[in-house]
């Protein structure tokens, strides 16, 4: 299963936004990375699948500016911290209150800032994150925002390249997308070691986008890290991913 019915909920401050379900039984939210959407991050490759296969009721918003959610263009839709205060208007309209977080990358950051925020999941995935992604998140945001303005000048299999040719695949907006990177807010090393919530840190082997897996762990109360195969990108589109969450979420694999 590919395309699931799209659901709506209003963002803090209005805006309309998407979100897809899979499964009943405990649910457990996850959020996409930047450029990315539900669809592609959680239900193309299985993973939903097979988490929901594990008893779980498996929730996938798209973030504003991404996928199926309004894309505004104007600067005052992306204050700092909104992609949070989005997952807590979700949490809000589901009526949840236990429940599980995650995320991988962007959604990985989301869910730090709102752990760091008081949120309080059974548990919680960081996914394709590091620790310098989530203490110093100006330098990640300058990576896209030299690519999302220079669309086109990339030298074919760059890097830079690369992430423009999956922007196209997902049929992204520039404009709001520019917008997001202003949302992202810097989570200081003391706030992660005040972070309870048992915590899988999960990365890909080849994967440095974010910094250190490792340190992230060790920074934070109660994690574990976890490696499965594959680089930023591609560790999304491997059943390892999928397959390690659901084994964590079922306490199989405990922090």
């Amino acid at each position: 299963m590919t395309d699931l019915p799209v659901q709506w909920f209003a963002g803090h401050d209005g805006t309309k936004l998407a979100y897809r379900e899979l499964g009943h039984g405990r649910p457990v939210v996850l959020i996409h990375g930047y450029f990315s959407t539900a669809t592609v991050n959680w239900i193309r490759y299985g993973h939903a699948a097979a988490i929901s296969a594990r008893g779980h009721r498996v929730i996938m918003p798209d973030l504003r500016g991404h996928g199926d959610s309004d894309k505004p263009h104007a600067p005052s839709a992306y204050p700092p911290d909104v992609l949070a205060d989005d997952g807590f208007a979700l949490i809000d309209h589901l009526g949840l209150t236990d429940y599980d977080l995650g995320g991988y990358s962007l959604g990985a950051r989301t869910t730090v800032r709102m752990l760091a925020r008081g949120a309080t999941p059974r548990r919680a995935i960081l996914a394709g994150m590091g620790l310098e992604g989530i203490v110093d998140t100006g330098q990640r945001g300058d990576h896209f925002r030299r690519i999302l303005t220079g669309l086109g000048t990339f030298e074919r299999g760059t890097s830079e390249w690369m992430a423009e040719a999956f922007l196209k695949t997902v049929g992204g907006d520039p404009v709001a997308l520019l917008h997001v990177l202003d949302t992202f807010v810097d989570t200081p090393r003391e706030e992660l070691g005040r972070i309870e919530v048992p915590t899988l840190v999960l990365t890909g082997d080849k994967d440095l986008d974010n910094g250190s897996a490792e340190a992230l762990t060790d920074a934070l109360a109660n994690a574990r890290c976890a490696v499965v195969p594959g680089d930023h990108m591609s560790a999304v589109t491997k059943p390892d991913l999928g397959t390690a969450i659901a084994a964590f979420l079922d306490g199989s694999s405990p922090a």
